[in-house]
């Protein structure tokens, strides 16, 4: 048998186990290696985007254009309110512009939290094809 070594009177047998104090050891030194240089390591640059902001924000002249969850909207100028259909917003938006001037006017979208993103969207879109220059968003609390 030549798995068998018998020297003198006791009997060897073969053992059947791997050792693991080596790999042990050598998990050992990585573990440490690793914790040694991680602090050393600069974390990556992450490019995010930034969000534009105004050169020369209005003074006066800021219109709020309400978004309500159920899809009614109104224009706010000063302390006064006016319910629009949504198909005339543009033509209510060309009237107020041509009654202020465009470098110091502005349109704020006031959308309700639980209003869809599209109509948010939309009004914007209607907005700016509307002519107005500076357009700005705004989230109103919903009910709760």
């Amino acid at each position: 048998m030549p798995a068998v070594a018998s020297r003198g009177k006791r009997n060897r047998r073969t053992v059947n186990e791997i050792n693991m104090v080596p790999f042990i050891d050598v998990m050992l030194v990585l573990l440490i290696i690793f914790m040694v240089t991680a602090p050393m390591l600069t974390p990556g640059a992450i490019n995010l985007p930034k969000a534009g902001k105004s050169e020369r924000p209005p003074t006066k002249n800021i219109a709020h254009v309400l978004l309500d969850k159920d899809g009614s909207v109104k224009l706010m100028v000063g302390n006064r309110t006016q319910a629009v259909a949504a198909g005339d917003l543009a033509d209510v938006a060309k009237s107020w512009q041509a009654d202020n001037p465009p470098d110091d006017s502005a349109m704020l979208i006031v959308a309700d939290k639980d209003l869809s993103y599209q109509k948010v969207i939309d009004a914007m879109s209607t907005l700016q094809k509307a002519g107005v220059k500076r357009v700005a968003l705004q989230v109103a609390g919903g009910s709760q």
